[in-house]
């Protein structure tokens, strides 16, 4: 590890000189070891991404029943089935067609062009150019092109927050030679490609290249990840799998009735094939991909875009978030939280001008930083101290009109202070000093306090390092602050103690309840970061995710622990401090391992392969870099933590208005495949044909299914624990549902069918019995009733069809909610689903009224008074869900 090493022995063994490489030399390691660049995934292509789309058990199944309905010239049908199809891809693709960005965006984080040192010169020259072993110069804006062992560090500050999650500038020493194997974050005679010089300048040595660096590490687990299905879509191939079987046992029981009953065979299979079609539910996976598009187009009103589809189903099904805490937990930007002066400890919003003038004007004037003109430039803790002076108007702009600097010293790692010198309007010198407390208060002969100057004693002293010592406690930085009177030459002894100031990146405002929200709902917060672990472990306790010592673990631990060991231990685990990222995607997987559907969050590179690891990866919109973008499922646009609570409602809410759609759709279906089933095994003609049950299936039941994927979430869905993720889809008494509503509209459409062949039994004498029916539907000549002729098997399918399509649009209506009575629903806070009754009632009509219509699905017409009776058969469903309701209650009673 170069860490470990000199940077003469690195230099050695790189055999770089002072004068670094030649040209010749350089060109030659170009040759043999590729440019500094980063290799690619390739993107799919718009083709490629369609036929993704296809690769779906449902989707199968829909294709062998176009073929099949090609095969015995049901073209019509085809037609349908595939364009529903392409209906499902097409939608598919247009959400994902951002195709994932993650590497591209690496590319462009790598320095475009590098300072190097090559036969003696200075030289730029393109990044991808750079070779192991070059000398590159390093200095404040520059960002770093290759991962790099430092050979010179003067004041050298490099900030590595997107790379490490370290929420300040890191001091970089070249002279530092590590005796152990450490993280990331704690390399500070390394520098890291794509992070960035903040302070100082500098000079390393290229030890790693393209691929080979950290960040090339990075781009390497995100190639390398492989995409999961999510919950529901394991649900949905594990129903079109049962689904697909019954099909094919309903091609053979027919058969089997066949040959029983000695029909005709090839009719048989025209109506096995009929019945195979009746129990697919051909509208579902369209359906449920518009639904889950719209739910889409729901989660932007809470700020959230997804990138993914089904990543808007999978957020309900969160156990776990896993969030980094720099930017995300936290408001990635230091501030100044407590103070101490006056012997007196405070939050700083206590301060007051008129009495602490000495101690803000001193951390305001000792300062490099710049707030002006709404631009924030300069040293996050400087500009930390800046934004304390703001709380009394103060802006170092403002005060260096009358306190202009004539001196100074800047900040030096070595000596860790700094020195201004000011003169003000009566031309009174006064110096300010700041820096590491203990450093500064060695240097203190004097004390200010309340406005006078006093000796310094051990008392002060003591009360000092205690007050300094309750800020380290909370995992504040600490600063001091001193001051000298009457001396221009910025000198650094014998100087006046004034105060202490605390800082820290403080937790989001909203983040605290968003927590507790979150654990009300059965959901654990994990945070994961670079940071240092008392830093991290103060944020956790403060925001409710940890609230003891052995909750927390460090990257050093993890090292020492394989995957299987952090997997047994990980469920004790709440806080993750100086990982990096090979860590984070340990720790997600440890989770996996444990059962839970894990969300992880973060905004930084170092975020990136964690996102992609997790089931669902969520980035930060506005701080977030380009590359957690890409390796996102979702991105929330306003960068708030509580954005993940509202997130996980919608999502929810879109799988419980799923799985209502679901139950609905083949409740509809099982009634068919009964009244289809009954009616062959008892000798009659079909009830259906199969354009009615295409009709039914994409028409009539896809309207209804929509309007019930919309509708509003249950105002408690956020008290309900987190469903589990191998639950199915009839869970929670679903199946027994389906069934019961399956039989019920099977009854319905059966009895609709019936009631031509019986009621003309019944007008012309004959007795009624299962022959009679059988010779009445067979009728080859048409019968006259009320002026109309019409054949008794189309007048019967006409009821059947009718009755099958209407009370399906009743049976959605109580749908909406199984456990409220139709009276206490608020049928109007779901207008989908008035407009989804309206339209398909009015093409239920069409289909019987309107010529073409009725040649095409060789219906009969019906009168007002039939269609009056057929409407109020059709009711049955909603009369049923009110007695069941009722029933509920009654035994919830007792």
């Amino acid at each position: 590890m170069y860490y470990q090493k000199t940077s003469e022995t690195v230099c050695s063994e790189l055999n770089v000189q002072n004068s670094g490489l030649s040209t010749d030399e350089a060109k030659k390691r170009l040759e043999q070891n590729g440019p500094n660049a980063l290799i690619e995934k390739n993107r799919k292509t718009l083709l490629q991404m369609f036929l993704a789309q296809l690769k779906d058990t449902m989707i199968y199944i829909l294709f062998a029943a176009a073929a099949i309905s090609i095969a015995l010239d049901e073209v019509t049908d085809a037609i349908i089935i595939l364009l529903v199809v392409l209906i499902n891809a097409v939608i598919g693709v247009v959400q994902e067609s951002k195709a994932e960005a993650a590497l591209e965006a690496l590319k462009n984080l790598s320095s475009p062009t590098a300072m190097v040192r090559r036969n003696g010169k200075i030289m730029e020259i393109p990044a991808a150019e750079l070779v192991v072993g070059d000398v590159v110069i390093l200095e404040a804006g520059r960002i770093i092109p290759a991962d790099l062992r430092l050979t010179q560090s003067i004041n050298l500050k490099i900030e590595e927050s997107a790379l490490t999650g370290e929420s300040v500038p890191v001091d970089k020493d070249a002279n530092f030679i590590s005796s152990e194997e450490i993280g990331i974050g704690d390399r500070i005679n390394m520098a890291y490609s794509s992070t960035s010089v903040a302070y100082g300048r500098g000079e390393g040595v290229v030890v790693y290249t393209g691929m080979n660096t950290e960040i090339g590490k990075i781009a390497t687990m995100l190639n390398d990840s492989e995409e999961e299905l999510t919950p529901l879509q394991e649900r949905l191939n594990d129903l079109g799998k049962v689904l697909g079987i019954v099909a094919i046992v309903i091609v053979v029981a027919m058969f089997g009735i066949a040959l029983i009953q000695k029909r005709d065979i090839i009719e048989m299979f025209i109506t096995a094939i009929a019945l195979a079609v009746a129990a697919i539910p051909e509208g579902l996976t369209a359906v449920v991909t518009i639904v889950l598009a719209l739910g889409v187009s729901r989660m932007v009103k809470v700020n959230t875009i997804v990138r993914k589809l089904p990543a808007v189903e999978t957020l309900g099904a969160v156990s776990t978030v896993c969030s980094d805490k720099t930017g995300t937990l936290t408001q990635n930007k230091m501030t100044v939280t407590k103070v101490y002066l006056d012997s007196e400890l405070k939050n700083v919003n206590e301060l007051n001008y008129d009495k602490n003038t000495m101690f803000i004007k001193g951390f305001v004037l000792c300062n490099d930083a710049s707030t002006a003109h709404n631009e924030r430039i300069g040293d996050p803790t400087e500009l930390a101290l800046l934004d304390m002076g703001k709380l009394v108007n103060l802006t170092r702009e403002g005060l260096e009109q009358t306190n202009p600097r004539i001196n100074e010293q800047s900040f030096d790692s070595a000596r860790k202070l700094m020195t201004t010198v000011h003169k003000d309007q009566n031309n009174k010198v006064l110096s300010f000093t700041k820096g590491a407390m203990d450093i500064l208060l060695g240097r203190c002969n004097k004390i200010y306090l309340n406005g006078e100057v006093f000796d310094i004693t051990d008392k002060h002293i003591s009360d000092i390092n205690n007050a300094a010592h309750q800020m380290a406690q909370g995992a504040l930085r600490v600063l001091a602050l001193g001051i000298k009177e009457d001396d221009a030459s910025a000198s650094e002894e014998n100087l006046t103690f004034v105060g202490l100031v605390g800082m820290i990146d403080p937790p989001r405002p909203e983040a605290k309840d968003s927590v507790k929200t979150l654990k009300s709902a059965g959901i654990t917060t994990i945070m994961i970061t670079g940071d240092h672990r008392d830093t991290a472990l103060a944020i956790a306790k403060d925001l409710g995710i940890a609230d003891d010592e052995k909750q927390c673990i460090t990257g050093g631990e993890l090292n020492e622990l394989t995957q299987e060991q952090l997997n047994d231990r990980v469920r004790n685990l709440r806080v993750f401090a100086r990982v990096s990222p090979e860590h984070k995607v340990m720790i997600v997987k440890a989770f996996k391992s444990n059962g839970s559907i894990v969300s992880m969050t973060g905004d930084g590179v170092n975020d990136a392969p964690s996102l992609k690891a997790a089931d669902i990866g969520v980035a930060m919109g506005i701080t977030g870099t380009d590359v957690a973008k890409g390796a996102a499922d979702m991105v929330l646009t306003d960068d708030n933590f509580a954005t993940i609570e509202k997130a996980v409602a919608e999502g929810r809410g879109i799988y419980q208005n799923i799985k209502k759609t679901v139950l609905f759709l083949l409740s509809s279906n099982f009634g068919e495949v009964i009244s289809m089933f009954t009616a062959i095994a008892a000798g009659l003609a079909t009830p259906l044909q199969s354009i009615h049950i295409l009709w039914i299936n994409l028409i009539t039941d896809s309207l209804p299914a929509l309007a019930l994927g919309v509708d509003s979430k249950d105002k408690d869905i956020m008290k309900l624990k987190p469903r589990d993720p191998n639950e199915s889809l009839f869970a929670h008494g679903g199946l027994a549902f389906t069934v019961y509503n399956g039989f019920m509209i099977a009854a319905l459409t059966l009895g609709a069918f019936l009631w031509s062949p019986i009621s003309h039994l019944i007008e012309i004498g004959d007795p009624i019995n299962l022959e009679n029916i059988k010779n009445m539907l067979n009728l080859a000549t048409p019968i006259i009733v009320d002026g109309h002729d019409y054949m008794i098997i189309e007048h019967a399918q006409t009821y059947a069809f009718t009755t099958l399509g209407v009370s399906q649009l009743f049976h959605a209506i109580g749908m909406r909610n199984y456990d409220k009575s139709l009276f206490k629903m608020n049928l109007f806070d779901n207008k989908a689903m008035i407009g989804a009754f309206v339209i398909g009632l009015a093409l239920q009509i069409a289909v019987t009224e309107i010529p073409i219509l009725v040649e095409v699905f060789e219906t009969s017409r019906l009168t007002l008074k039939e269609w009056g009776t057929l409407i109020l058969i059709s009711m049955v469903p909603l009369l049923s869900h009110e007695i069941i309701v009722a029933g509920k209650k009654i035994f919830n009673k007792n």
